[in-house]
């Protein structure tokens, strides 16, 4: 007879198992670990969902974000027990939670500061491997009218064309705009060719009569304001 395995949630008391234990106490009561093992809905032959989960959580220091981050192909190369339908299930899980931030969103919110723009952004940027830049457009009350992604880039940069970001500012009829791009290098600190492009932006936007009320480089946890600084 085949040996029963040891790691087997079945084997735990019902109120230790996540799913049970979500139903009887509700999801907050669950750690990271648990929802994990939730999403990935079973083990391997050697551990259970749980220990799985921890395995991986402890892998990225428990940094939720560093594992949003991985690709299917990484997931399934880091950790054994992770196949491509598992991989699939986390990333979409993360995705999910992503678009769920943007939902609660407010129409024509207003941002009036560094601050909430970031909060604004961060969720669409938080987890990219690449250079992203987008525009946020606004109205007079600097409240929120539409937000474009303007380009998608490489690791290092992405080319963005002043004609297009405003060419949507007209389109929106905004009176203001800002923009944003991320440094997946973790460095936040602009680059030569980011204060030539807001240089030129501000320039560009003054003469159309719109105002460039900043430019946020967004990195995980941090952001650089060109308002905040005095740049703009």
């Amino acid at each position: 007879m085949e040996q029963k395995n040891k790691f087997s949630i079945r084997d735990w008391s019902e109120e230790d198992r996540p799913r049970e234990k979500m139903i009887k106490k509700g999801v907050g009561s669950l750690s990271d670990s648990e929802l994990l093992a939730i999403i990935l809905g079973s083990g391997s032959t050697k551990e259970s969902a749980v220990e799985l989960a921890k395995r991986m959580l402890n892998s990225v220091d428990n940094n939720l974000s560093l594992l949003s981050k991985m690709s299917v192909h990484e997931l399934r190369s880091a950790f054994h027990g992770v196949g491509q339908a598992k991989a699939v299930s986390i990333l979409a899980t993360f995705e999910l939670g992503k678009r769920r931030q943007l939902a609660d969103i407010p129409d024509k919110v207003q941002l009036n500061s560094s601050k909430k723009i970031y909060e604004l952004m961060y969720p669409l940027m938080a987890d990219l491997k690449h250079e992203e830049c987008w525009a946020i457009y606004m109205n007079s009350s600097n409240r929120l009218i539409d937000m474009k992604k303007i380009s998608s880039g490489g690791i290092t940069e992405t080319t963005v064309d002043p004609r297009i970001i405003l060419k949507h500012a007209i389109q929106h009829m905004a009176t203001a705009l800002v923009l944003c791009h991320n440094h997946p290098s973790g460095n936040i600190q602009p680059s030569d060719a980011d204060n030539r492009l807001t240089k030129r932006l501000n320039e560009a936007s003054k003469m159309m009569s719109i105002c460039m009320l900043d430019h946020l480089v967004i990195c995980d946890g941090k952001y650089f304001s060109y308002a905040d600084q005095g740049l703009l």
